[in-house]
Parts: C-alpha cells; structure tokens; sequence
C-alpha cells in the first residue's frame, strides 16, 4: 500500500510540475522548457546512479581478481583505472547534455 502511494505521488508530481513551470513562462506557448528540465534532471540521476553501480562492480571485480593473481597486481589496476574512467565519462556525457538542455533557448 505504501509503495503504491509512493509511486502515486512521484507520478503526480511528473504530470504537475512540467505544468506549473508552463504558467510561471508568461505564456510563450512551448513545452520544450518544463520537459527539457525534467529529461535533464532524470538523465543525470539515472546515468550518476549507473555509473556509481558500474564503479562498484568494476572495483569489486577487481579486487577479486588480486586476491586470486597477487602477481597480476598492476595491470589489474591499471585495467581497472581505465575502465572507471570510461564509465565515469558516461556520466560526464550525460553532463554536458543536461547543461544543453537546461541554458540552451528552444529554436521558436
């Protein structure tokens, strides 16, 4: 029951504020805004909490692996260090776009 209000309410507040943000515009007619905000907002927690996830299995992986091959130390973290920064590009992608989305004007 509760997790049904939750959702209720999450889904209330996603229908409302694109609308409410629509008023505060004066009237300029577009839609672009509110959603641009909202799409902005969602993409960079859904790609921060993936890349998070990826990191942590990424480190785990390799901690894993040095304690199986001591000997194999470094390249593991070498591997590993690339790879975290290939993943945690992702989130600076998604970054970049977020910021265009937010500051850039809709063509009108």
């Amino acid at each position: 029951m509760r997790r049904s209000l939750k959702l209720t309410l999450m889904t209330w507040s996603i229908l409302l504020i694109p609308s409410l943000a629509f008023a505060a515009e004066g009237g300029t007619g577009s839609w672009v805004g509110p959603f641009a905000v909202l799409a902005a907002g969602l993409g960079m927690g859904i790609a921060s909490g993936l890349c998070g996830v990826g990191q942590g299995l990424a480190a785990a992986s390799a901690v894993e692996a040095v304690a199986r091959q001591p000997a194999a130390a470094a390249r593991i973290q070498t591997v590993m260090i690339i790879g975290l920064a290939l993943i945690e590009s992702l989130a600076l992608y998604v970054f970049v776009i977020a910021a265009i989305l937010l500051f850039v004007q809709p063509v009108k």
